[in-house]
């Protein structure tokens, strides 16, 4: 198996799903750091989330639902740790402090690699980190 890393490459989007007890309280909060809105699809039951996507404006997307029991092989919500390429990672750190997000590694420049950037938490305990690293 060649492990060596391709130099070029074009590079596709991964959608990362989480699953909420307060989907629309998470999506309000995606939308307060810089997310804009995407389509929403209400459950048969029209108070939950079947799925909705939220928009990251430089590439990518997140989708939020309501966390279903039933269907899910796993318990909780809170699970997922997830990295977001940003050119202005000190804006966007600005608009998390402003929506109330935990932060759990300030803004700074990394000193291993090229890359500046912060982490935080959610409101539902999932672990965002948002940099300039690109790969």
């Amino acid at each position: 198996m060649d492990t060596t890393p391709q130099q070029s490459r074009t590079d596709h989007n991964v959608w990362a799903a989480i699953f909420a007890d307060d989907p629309l309280a998470l999506r309000a909060w995606l939308v307060g750091i810089g997310f804009e809105e995407g389509i929403v699809v209400p459950d048969e039951d029209g108070v939950s989330i079947h799925h909705s996507e939220l928009l990251w404006p430089e590439g990518g997307r997140v989708m939020v639902s309501t966390r279903d029991t039933k269907e899910q092989e796993w318990e909780g919500v809170g699970r997922v740790s997830l990295y977001v390429v940003t050119a202005d990672p000190a804006a966007v750190h600005e608009r998390a402090v402003a929506a109330g997000a935990t932060i759990t590694r300030p803004l700074k420049n990394e000193s291993d690699y090229e890359s500046r950037g912060f982490s935080c938490t959610d409101p539902e305990g999932n672990h965002w980190s948002f940099g300039t690293y690109a790969g």
